[in-house]
């Protein structure tokens, strides 16, 4: 018989980790039916019949994002066999609230205490048998990061299903409340099964619409709402949620012993009075990115790619295919393309791997630590003076990794302003794809410098924060920004295969990408490279300037021109780069290993630096860089900046906005960089310093709305 058991707790209490611990490599990764949110379900370890379900970190089974709707819909309609409802042990009283929801389902709840390790290292203790009796359900202690005790509520979990014995809440509320709930329980009859009967009549009671929305037939519950409301003076909502927490606090009083030294700081607490200090925090942030770029880049990843790019694609794979493919006798047009096409397109790719993987693990390790939370609580401070909140700032350290989940992570931001300018925003953070093309203009034009990787991050917060301060001043955009509420984790110090999971799924999935999209880019790039003009007939051409893709380049060129990507009469070729980008941002390092031969180097890889940098100077690369960091992303990313904006006009909007910001920050790059370089003064400075001029207004121009927004910020004070 096959068991379905689904986790479900609050966000950052330990259910991710819970869930890879239970079914290691046995997972299964898609997207919900209908809507984009990641769908994550496994195997139980040991155990082929039973699927454990990880649901979205939710606070309330009162939903308002769309990952909240998701993991009530799912719990209420599916109906799982179990539940194992994860709770953090150091905020026991936040997550009992999700607690007392759950076990109103009718479903067996199993509940699994979290983090008990640094319950019992804090002095405290949890009355775990008290605790069980009180709330009517198996309670067992875990540490999901030391995977002690995780087998145990799995079997558990597996047990009450077989018996389907029902979790039957035991908490009751207020007389007055308790009345009016059964009350409506009588009027459910024979609409709900009767286990989920309370659940729905206080559901009905909080006037909750998504529930009246999916209730067939909604009986009147106008009496017993007016009976409360009139007896409390207050909403039906706020009196249940008030409810709530009265019981918690009777539970908490009785199954909880704080540790007399518990008005000490916690380590983790002390850590924060560091790197969440007010004047800190910034220049704590800003040196371990640049220490994570300096490593990845320059360093460690950096010595690792250089030989994979001139030994391993430059002394060993190409020579070995190009004798196997001799021996075979195979024709002159496969064997350039294969060499000249795959293996120089996607080698020149492959080839910033290490790179990344190093970069990857810095990320991961950061974010399983808890310090990237942090970063989110600081980012509020800064985010919230120019139109956006800390929530905003989440979608775009996801997006570090890779755009398509950053952009799919807005949808947690309930303010549907806010939310559309994070989408159009996010991708502006330097993600996975991008960083071979910072590694190789660092490489050919500022000799590997760290500066360069590093404020390729920093542009792209800088251009996130320039576009909420103009974008909050016009029309579409107004309106004070989202609260944001997040739970900061205790810093910990990650699990290895935690880590390298994370680091393994980014890695895979650019390899991915590398495998199928660019290879397929290559193909067609070599065929325009290689196809053409020449002496009156169209063939195979000896002079790339007479190619199929020539043309094309040479058509669009102009408009590059004044970003300085013509020297040497190649702009073409930079032209082309940058519009390859938009099928994956890694073409356009694949689209110069085709075009200047990065697969036949030197061994230093002089040869691949020489050829790209007598097309540019070193401020017209820099612009290239900062319009292929800012410009639309790829077309996976556009795809889903389309679904979440669900309109074509915005969707538009978007992609117009982030090209025109890309190109007119990389003219401004060049043009005034030149000029303070000793280059000339001409008609494209004149306007470069216009188009800075028209950006410091827009950017300090009052705000229409600043005056309400400050009374309203007072009354709240």
């Amino acid at each position: 018989m096959s068991i379905k058991i689904a986790l479900a707790g609050n966000p950052n209490c330990g259910k991710t980790t819970l869930f890879n611990a239970l079914t290691g490599s046995n997972q299964f990764v898609g997207n919900w039916p209908g809507v984009t949110v990641e769908k994550k379900e496994g195997k139980l370890k040991g155990h082929k019949d039973v699927t454990i379900m990880d649901l979205p970190g939710i606070y309330s089974l009162s939903p308002y994002t769309l990952e909240e709707v998701v993991a009530r819909n799912y719990l209420i309609n599916e109906m799982p066999d179990a539940i194992i409802n994860i709770v953090d042990g150091t905020n026991l009283e936040r997550n009992l609230y999700l607690s007392t929801q759950i076990m109103e389902l009718g479903i067996p709840v199993v509940m699994a205490i979290n983090m008990m390790d640094l319950v019992q290292k804090s002095g405290n203790k949890i009355h775990i048998d008290k605790l069980s009796k009180k709330l009517g359900c198996e309670v067992v202690e875990i540490s999901a990061l030391k995977g002690t005790g995780i087998m145990k509520a799995a079997e558990k979990a597996i047990s009450a299903a077989q018996s389907k014995k029902k979790t039957v809440p035991v908490h009751e509320f207020a007389q007055d409340v308790e009345v009016a709930i059964k009350s409506v329980e009588d009027k459910l009859t024979g609409t709900v099964a009767d286990a989920q009967k309370r659940f729905f009549a206080i559901k009905l009671i909080e006037k909750d619409e998504k529930i009246v929305e999916q209730m067939k037939s909604v009986p009147d519950v106008s009496y017993e709402v007016k009976a409360l409301e009139d007896k409390f003076d207050d909403d039906t909502e706020s009196i249940i949620t008030n409810e709530r927490y009265v019981y918690i606090s009777s539970i908490i009083g009785q199954c909880y012993t704080k540790s007399s030294t518990g008005k000490k700081l916690t380590t983790s607490d002390k850590i924060d009075r560091i790197v969440t200090n007010r004047w800190l925090a910034l220049p704590i942030f800003a040196v371990v990115m640049w220490i994570v770029y300096y490593v990845s880049v320059s360093t460690v990843g950096g010595f690792v790619t250089d030989w994979t790019n001139d030994v391993l694609f430059g002394e060993i794979i190409p020579p070995a295919i190009e004798s196997a493919l001799e021996a075979v006798h195979c024709a002159a047009w496969l064997q350039g393309l294969i060499l000249d096409g795959i293996v120089a397109g996607v080698g020149a790719v492959l080839g910033f791997v290490p790179q990344m993987l190093v970069l990857f693990l810095f990320l991961a390790f950061l974010e399983s630590c808890g310090y990237m939370a942090r970063v989110a609580f600081i980012m509020d401070r800064i985010f919230r003076k120019f139109g956006l909140s800390g929530k905003s700032f989440i979608p775009m350290l996801i997006g570090s990794g890779c755009g398509v989940p950053g952009v799919m992570a807005s949808r947690t931001i309930e303010n549907d302003r806010d939310r559309k300018m994070t989408i159009m925003t996010t991708t502006f953070v330097p993600c996975g794809a991008k960083l071979p093309i910072i590694a190789m203009i660092a490489g050919a034009f500022f000799d590997n410098s760290g500066w360069v990787s590093t404020s390729a991050y920093f542009v792209g917060i800088a251009a996130i924060i320039c576009s909420g301060i103009i974008l909050k001043k016009t029309k579409m955009f107004a309106g004070e920004p989202a609260p944001f509420v997040m739970e900061l984790p205790a810093y910990h110090w990650p699990t290895v295969g935690n880590v390298l999971r994370s680091v393994w799924e980014r890695a895979w999935s650019f390899i991915k990408k590398a495998g199928t999209i660019i290879l397929l880019s290559t193909i067609v790039l070599w065929f325009l490279m290689g196809f053409g003009w020449e002496g009156g007939s169209f063939g195979m051409v000896e002079e790339l300037n007479n190619s199929i893709l020539a043309k094309i380049g040479s058509a669009i060129a102009w408009i590059f021109t004044p970003l300085g990507w013509t020297n040497a009469g190649e702009g073409w070729k930079m032209a082309v780069a940058a519009v390859s980008g938009l099928i994956a941002k890694e073409n356009v390092v694949a689209t110069f290993g085709m075009l200047f031969g990065f697969a036949e180097v030197a061994e230093d890889g002089a040869e691949i630096w020489g050829n790209l940098a007598a097309v540019m100077t070193p401020v017209a690369a820099y612009g290239f860089l900062v319009f292929n960091l800012l410009c639309a992303p790829c077309f996976a990313a556009m795809g889903a900046i389309k679904r979440e904006m669900n309109n074509a006009k915005w969707f538009w909007f978007a992609i117009g906005y982030q090209c025109g910001l890309a190109y007119v920050v990389a003219l401004c790059i060049y043009q005034i960089g030149t000029l303070l370089t000793g280059g000339g003064f001409g008609l494209g400075t004149v306007v470069a310093f216009v188009l800075v001029a028209a950006f410091l207004y827009l950017l300090f121009r009052p705000y229409k709305e600043s005056n309400s927004l400050k009374v309203n910020t007072k009354s709240i004070a």
